[in-house]
């Protein structure tokens, strides 16, 4: 039987390069009956944009500056209306994409409970609080950054999900 939380409205919001982060995203917004958000950037990112072995690559040099701020194409409609915001992305270089600080510096999410969500196939959040956390107002309520590896189930994100308490 598949567990039914009792949340407030709910977004999943996702930054994914490529399908990882948005399979985990769909599935995270099936467990918490959330609705779902994929942050896109203004200028789409290429495989030469996200070759981490070149040292010009667009995310390598993003990724060196953290005061980057990606442009993001579309925004949450009716931000005020979601007390719970989910936000994942894929690991890089051991912290969120800067564009994910760009969508949570687009929004005043004062009051809201905002949880960062990460995949990587074998590294861990690593400094992904700290540098995500300052894009949030004083008055967020932040919760640590889970990392998600492959293969993931729906089980295992109620079983997290059910940890946070919500």
């Amino acid at each position: 039987m598949e567990r039914r939380y009792a949340l407030g409205k709910t977004l999943v919001a996702y930054f994914s390069c490529s399908s990882v982060t948005e399979e985990l995203a769909k599935a995270l917004a099936s467990v918490v009956e959330g609705d779902l958000f994929r942050i896109e950037p203004t200028v789409p990112y290429t495989d030469d944009d996200l070759n981490w072995n070149d040292r010009n690559s667009r995310s390598t040099i993003e990724m060196q500056d953290r005061k980057s701020r990606p442009e993001i194409a579309n925004t949450v409609q009716n931000i005020d209306g979601y007390d719970i915001v989910f936000v994942g992305f894929p690991i890089w270089w051991y912290v969120a994409p800067t564009i994910v600080n760009t969508f949570l510096e687009s929004y005043d999410l004062s009051g809201k409970t905002v949880i960062p969500f990460a995949t990587s196939g074998t590294s861990g959040v690593g400094a992904t609080d700290k540098h995500l956390h300052p894009s949030c107002s004083k008055s967020t309520v932040w919760r640590p950054a889970m990392r998600f590896g492959q293969p993931f189930n729906k089980s295992e994100i109620a079983v997290w999900v059910d940890s946070l308490n919500l």
